[in-house]
């Protein structure tokens, strides 16, 4: 019977929750997903050997050496080796074998060492895959608590294309990862972005078959999936797209890559590192290399040890206090000089800070680059409450016709339905902002939406600054309204006031008495 979404869902989410008498909500993840993604390999790996024991009947006639290169060869993709080989522990590196010693001491470091064992076996597909695994010490995580997790998760179906398809089991992982975002605060800002606000970036990208997609600051891989999924959505082949990642948390790597497998994606590399300090996709000359589509949700106004001397750093250098548009610089350099694009969201700042800030920006719009300014609601993000933007940005010279030569606004600032945490946008909200980014009309806003195209000399008539409301009436009316409504209020408070007084003097007059304020 098909497993469904809901039920492995409920299943995982126990198995997390027997954590809670250990550690925090925010560190779940940490444990959770090197355990839940050892489960996937080890159910695959026994579902696949099960065949194989099948199509050779017991192994008759064939050597132990000729029986692992046929298995090998035709029924598996990845090695669950042995540990401990040649000794009375000498066990396979799988979830089942482990599970069966769960109540024996230790159980964290032979966890610790099978998770070591399959990296180790499979370097070129699980290198660095399960992170730090600290949670593997018994000080960090007790014994008892860590088998109550596994028993908990063996309770779930088995995890195997045979039992479940990958758009089951990626499911069951976004869902996890939202899960842990929604109870533990700003930390979860590093790894997860609200599906609705990645969508929305990758629709306007559009990424077609074939193409290069890049996140410099990947967290767990989200828009990178959103964009194999886009476009197979769209009758496209998504596994034919080069997924590209660079993540400066080891352990948030680890989720990436976890996140990308049990999306049967594997065409994909994350690279551990500082993408300002130390970007690891370049080419032969030592420069950035380039990607058709680029996407990025950054840290907002990090503190970061400015470039000296750096080919990405046009314009100008970006502050020591923020850097945002260090960030975009690098985002510029690395799209592909034919056909990349680039959408990045930041907050509002971007826009308008002076400075070395706005000699970047002075220079992105005068090399017309900059295609897009799209305001979004606040509270959107898990790690901060003010609202943010997308900048949407084209190689030299390959924007539209339509669009050379300016910059198209679009305000969707009040367009999104209060969640129990945070601000959403639904699918509608997302659909208008397409609609609005691909027409060639501006939008009056009457769907609470409003959008224009800028030339770039009234954007440089303002000083390059780039806030919304400048721009568009609706987003500077609503700057406004709190003045606005100062001033009603207090001219119906004198008003109110005045009728008040002379109410009283009538009552005074016909003789009733006992009314005052």
């Amino acid at each position: 019977m098909a497993v469904t979404q809901q039920e492995i869902e409920n299943r995982l989410w126990d198995a997390a929750d027997e954590l809670r008498v250990a550690m925090p909500e925010a560190q779940y993840s940490s444990v959770v997903f090197p355990l839940m993604f050892w489960k996937y390999l080890s159910d695959t790996w026994e579902h696949n050997h099960q065949e194989f024991l099948a199509q050779y009947e017991g192994l008759d006639g064939l050597s132990p050496e000729e029986a692992r290169e046929i298995e090998y060869r035709d029924h598996q993709s990845f090695e669950i080796p042995f540990i401990h080989a040649g000794t009375v522990q000498e066990r396979r590196a799988s979830w089942s074998s482990i599970l069966a010693t769960v109540a024996q001491h230790g159980l964290g470091q032979r966890v610790r060492a099978s998770l070591q064992a399959i990296e180790s076996a499979n370097p070129d597909k699980f290198s660095r895959l399960f992170g730090s695994m600290t949670w593997t010490s018994e000080a960090v995580l007790p014994g008892e608590v860590l088998a109550s997790v596994m028993r908990a998760m063996d309770r779930t179906p088995k995890m195997h294309e045979g039992n479940m398809s990958h758009d089951v089991l990626g499911g069951a992982y976004e869902y996890l990862l939202k899960r842990f975002s929604d109870g533990s605060g700003t930390r979860a800002g590093q790894f997860f972005t609200p599906r609705e606000v990645v969508e929305l970036i990758i629709e306007l990208l559009d990424p077609k078959n074939h193409e290069s997609v890049y996140d410099p600051t990947c967290g767990s891989g989200g828009m990178l999936i959103a964009a194999a999924s886009l476009l197979k959505a769209r009758g496209g082949r998504g596994y034919t797209l080069s997924l590209n990642g660079q993540e400066a948390v080891t352990d948030t790597a680890g989720v990436a890559r976890m996140n990308l497998f049990m999306h049967n994606l594997t065409e994909f590399k994350v690279e551990v590192g500082d993408t300002l300090r130390d970007p690891r996709f370049k080419k032969p000359d030592g420069s950035v290399k380039q990607f058709d589509v680029i996407v990025a949700n950054p840290p907002y106004s990090l503190k970061w040890k400015p470039w000296t001397n750096d080919s990405r750093a046009i314009g100008g250098v970006a502050p020591q206090s923020s850097a945002d548009w260090a960030f975009v610089q690098h985002m510029i350099a690395s799209m592909d000089p034919k056909k990349g694009r680039a959408g990045v969201v930041l907050p509002h700042g971007v826009l308008f800070r002076g400075g070395q800030e706005a000699a970047i920006r002075r220079r992105v719009l005068d090399d017309d680059l900059l295609e897009a300014v799209i305001g979004l609601p606040s509270n959107l993000f898990y790690n901060t409450t003010i609202p943010t933007c997308i900048l949407v940005f084209r190689a030299p010279g390959t924007k539209a016709p339509e669009r050379q030569g300016g910059v198209l606004f679009i305000d969707a600032s009040t367009r999104f339905t209060k969640a129990k945490n945070r601000s959403v946008l639904a699918h509608a909200d997302v659909a208008d902002v397409v609609t609005a980014y691909h027409s060639d009309s501006d939008d009056n806003g009457e769907a609470g939406l409003s959008a224009r195209f800028v030339p770039a000399t009234e954007i440089a008539a303002h000083g390059y600054d780039l806030n919304i409301g400048r721009y568009i009436k609706q987003a500077a009316a609503e700057q406004e309204d709190l003045g606005t409504l100062i001033d009603a209020y207090n001219i119906a408070r004198a008003e109110r006031q005045k009728t008040e007084q002379r109410m009283l003097e009538v009552l005074s007059a016909a003789g009733i008495e006992g009314f005052d304020e």
